[in-house]
């Protein structure tokens, strides 16, 4: 009997172990490879956008209220922070570290929607990461969409359909199923009021529209329609927001005094010079260099940068490729010449570089990184200069 007891016991003792292992091994399981899953960093510039059904998102009440933007401050200690809550970096918590060991108070582009839908899951996620204080989130409004982007609209029930807001004649424009936007369609701008509110509503303070001329309609101002709604939403949410936009050579100062600021690029030579013109000579057409009085003289601030778009020829390629000797004493040059009166140089933190660039770079060769851990290593120059501020 004492011995069918021990077998019995044994069996209880057993049987409990195997349960005691299944739970840890569950609770083991949900707590890193769930959060793993959830966390996955997806690719930078996806080719198919895929489907995103919005989550209900936790909305800024879990967050301190978000001040009114200074727009002298905008301009003094503004940084290019392309994708950073879309996770365009690969390494993004290192970005995110980048970020809140920087003297950056703007995060212009920090939401990137180039040829992607915002992702508000991460976004959420990301903004979580920034631990630096009083911060203003910018977002960018792309001229680009994919045409088989799946981006479900919880408000009505639906997926938005992308091809509806192509401008006509724009097909393949940024490559394959891809085309400009246009505000003459009403689901183009439907879309831009459900993103626009959804980023509000998370604390989102600044949006910048892409090449606006080649959104806007022939013939009509949707912008100030738009850009009323969008302003309309902040308030009755309790956010103060301001609206820019890349304005090109557009000089009607009616339609330029809708934006707080117009935003652009600045034009550099290899040795981090500018020129004096309304255009950039080294470009076709009128690339403008938004300094000029020609349109700063018309718009309520500039915003001024190293522009990118993936060539060599770009500013932020140029500037890859300078000595790290040049790199700062341009970034002094710049910062020196356009933080006065009504505009602001805007520090490069992070952007696109083209594949074929020779000089230094970020986590993988087609990024510009200011960060200590990569070989431009720009981040101590540059919060030395905005400490200047």
């Amino acid at each position: 009997m004492n011995f069918i007891k021990e077998i019995k016991f044994f069996h209880v003792v057993a049987i409990v172990l195997a349960l005691s292992g299944l739970v840890f091994g569950w609770i083991f399981f949900e707590t890193r490879f769930s959060n793993a899953t959830k966390l996955q960093t997806p690719t930078p510039v996806p080719e198919v956008a895929t489907e995103n059904k919005l989550p209900i998102v936790p909305k800024i009440k879990d967050r301190p209220k978000t001040a009114s933007v200074s727009m002298a401050r905008l301009k003094a200690q503004g940084c290019v922070t392309d994708g950073l809550l879309s996770e365009y970096n690969p390494d993004w918590q290192e970005y995110a570290n980048l970020i809140n060991r920087s003297n950056c108070y703007y995060l212009h582009r920090a939401i990137e929607t180039w040829l992607t839908p915002p992702d508000f899951e991460t976004i959420n996620f990301e903004m979580g990461q920034i631990t630096k204080k009083d911060v203003v989130y910018g977002m960018f409004l792309a001229e680009a969409i994919d045409t088989r982007a799946k981006y479900f609209n919880n408000g009505e029930n639906k997926y938005f359909d992308f091809e509806k807001m192509c401008r006509k004649g724009s097909d393949n424009a940024w490559g394959d199923h891809t085309c400009k936007p246009t505000f003459a369609s009403k689901e183009y701008r439907d879309y831009l009021a459900y993103i626009t509110h959804w980023a509000i509503d998370l604390g989102v303070q600044s949006f910048t529209f892409g090449q606006i001329y080649m959104q806007e309609a022939a013939g009509k101002n949707y912008a100030s329609e738009i850009i009323t709604d969008m302003r309309q939403y902040a308030k009755a949410k309790g956010v103060d927001i301001v609206v820019g936009a890349q304005t090109g050579d557009i000089m009607d100062a009616n339609y330029l005094s809708l934006f707080d600021y117009i935003e652009g690029g600045v034009g550099i030579d290899g040795n981090g010079q500018v020129e004096n013109g309304p255009c950039l000579s080294t470009r076709g057409g009128c690339w403008a260099l938004l300094w000029h009085q020609n349109y700063a003289s018309k718009a309520k601030n500039v915003l001024l940068h190293l522009d990118w778009s993936g060539i060599v020829s770009d500013d932020l390629d140029i500037f890859a490729r300078m000595s790290p000797d040049a790199r700062s004493q341009t970034l002094k040059n710049l910062y020196a010449k356009f933080n006065a009166g009504n505009t602001g140089f805007l520090m490069p933190m992070f952007g696109v570089l083209a594949n074929e660039n020779e000089g230094c770079h970020g986590p993988k060769r087609k990024f510009y990184s200011a960060d200590k851990a990569y070989s431009c290593n720009d981040e101590k120059a540059i919060n030395q200069i905005l400490s200047r501020k």
